[in-house]
């Protein structure tokens, strides 16, 4: 079956941990498969390295998150950039590296278009991760025992007929160390796209998105895949958004119905000049994936 993609001028993608026990890879794949970008950037932690030198283990879905990613960069005039993690700090090895259209890099810059925004990680922000990476380890096991203790939590809550509730999103809201912690990070980020010259920064690690301004620096949160799932999208107008899996599944499906109201073609729907918001957009084919 041939499905419609919703078309973005770049995806922002971070914290996806292939290989974690709560990655939840089928949502990923699904967002991937059905958007389409002239521009993808995987701000690192893709692949979990951590849980996969423990637990082992290397799904099909992985293999299709892979196969999407090479079918992206087959496609003629979209770059992919992997900024590397924590998780993935294997790839320190090797890069900068460039794999046909896949560039492999510590960080990036991504041209805006109201300027430069410096594309990071975050992690060099983290004391922890950079001077005592065993306890970085034995923090992670403890956030996926959380994470099974929430999944164990939410069963119970869906028998009873509520909605889902994220018990590591309460701890980091109400735990002072925890705010403090992603307070300082924020600040050091922008810090550095400031010493950089930039007019913003793209950064993932710490799993909570945001999109705000502090000071005169724009500062960027991707999120990530393991609760919050969320990617960063930039629009052809220059706009950047936060944008929630859920939401991304409800206008796929608004597009859908709309194509088959008007009669549009299954295969391709092309913005006009008129409906697009970005010049750009106008000469951008939505091309609609066939099942990999």
């Amino acid at each position: 079956m041939k499905k419609v993609t919703l078309p973005f001028k770049t995806i922002i993608l971070s914290d996806i941990h292939l290989g974690s026990p709560y990655c939840q890879i089928e949502k990923v794949n699904k967002f991937l498969k059905h958007s389409s970008a002239r521009k993808i950037i995987l701000n690192g932690d893709i692949i979990d390295g951590w849980s996969l030198k423990r637990q082992g283990g290397w799904k099909p879905d992985y293999m299709k998150f892979i196969r999407i990613l090479l079918k992206r960069i087959e496609q003629k005039g979209v770059e992919v950039i992997y900024a590397r993690g924590n998780h993935d700090d294997i790839l320190e090895c090797f890069i900068p590296v460039t794999f046909g259209g896949l560039r492999v890099v510590e960080e990036h810059i991504h041209q805006g278009r109201k300027g430069k925004y410096l594309v990071i990680h975050g992690d060099i922000f983290d004391s922890v991760t950079q001077n005592t990476k065993w306890i970085s380890v034995l923090g992670d096991v403890g956030y996926q025992l959380l994470m099974a203790m929430n999944r164990l939590y939410n069963r119970y809550r869906s028998w009873r007929g509520k909605e889902y509730y994220s018990l590591s999103k309460k701890i980091k809201s109400k735990v002072k160390q925890a705010v403090s912690f992603i307070s300082d990070f924020e600040t050091e980020v922008e810090k550095l796209a400031r010493k950089r010259g930039c007019h913003g920064v793209m950064c993932g690690h710490i799993h909570t998105p945001d999109n705000k301004m502090i000071g005169d620096i724009h500062y960027l949160n991707s999120g990530d895949w393991v609760e919050s799932n969320t990617a960063l999208v930039e629009h052809f107008d220059g706009s950047f958004e936060i944008l929630e899996y859920d939401e991304f599944c409800r206008r796929l499906e608004a597009q859908e119905k709309e194509i088959k109201k008007n009669k549009v073609s299954s295969r391709t729907y092309s913005p006009t000049r008129e409906t697009a918001t970005d010049w750009d957009m106008a000469d951008f084919e939505i091309v609609v994936d066939e099942e990999l």
